[in-house]
């Protein structure tokens, strides 16, 4: 199959992905645009992968305010130089970030910023549930383990859907943007704010 200039342009607007890259992956996939994509965000993991072990100490504090000044939230995304850090694609990510924050109030970064306490207190109230209480006792701690998951998709940025594009998790579009601008980068913290909220 030719690998045309269009459907070049159709995999880099869909991923945000450098042209260069997206051309390899549909010469490598034989232009199948699915098989592209999945290539792709291996690559991204595998080049987030190598650079885990990078310190990434450079960045910006980003924000975002909602509901005309009622809701909003500061959060502080890190990469590994400056120069990064001023491009605005990077820029746009960490408003993106701050959206998301605000939309889907997250409590903490990752799986691992979550208390141990916490992840046993769900672990017992799930396992308390009516509907697993009739399961087979062999079926219920994977039961468990499958709304454990849920429960960190709605408390963990990085496991949530991104708010634009709920079709990938925000860890995976980390995965996708490390590929493309070649840098660690971390959500380090972030806090949201609520007018009003505990008074």
């Amino acid at each position: 199959m030719e690998i045309t200039a269009t459907l070049v342009k159709e995999l880099r607007e869909t991923t945000g992905v450098g042209m260069m890259d997206c051309k390899k992956s549909l010469i490598e996939t034989e232009g199948d645009m699915e098989k592209a994509k999945d290539l792709l965000r291996k690559k991204g993991l595998a080049t987030l992968a190598k650079r885990s072990d990078k310190i990434a100490s450079e960045g910006i504090v980003g924000s975002y305010i909602h509901l005309g000044g009622k809701i909003g939230t500061l959060i502080e995304v890190n990469c590994e130089t400056d120069f990064v850090a001023k491009n605005e694609d990077f820029k746009e990510f960490v408003k993106d970030m701050a959206m998301q924050v605000t939309a889907s109030n997250p409590l903490y970064v990752s799986i691992e910023d979550v208390p141990a306490e916490l992840i046993a207190k769900e672990k017992e109230i799930l396992a308390a549930q009516s509907d697993i209480m009739k399961k087979p006792e062999q079926m219920r701690d994977k039961i468990v383990e499958g709304r454990l998951n849920k429960f960190y998709e709605q408390v963990c940025i990085l496991e949530q859907p991104f708010i634009k594009d709920p079709a990938i998790k925000v860890k995976d579009l980390i995965g996708q943007k490390v590929a493309k601008i070649g840098e660690k980068i971390v959500i380090r913290r972030f806090v949201r704010y609520v007018l009003g909220e505990g008074l």
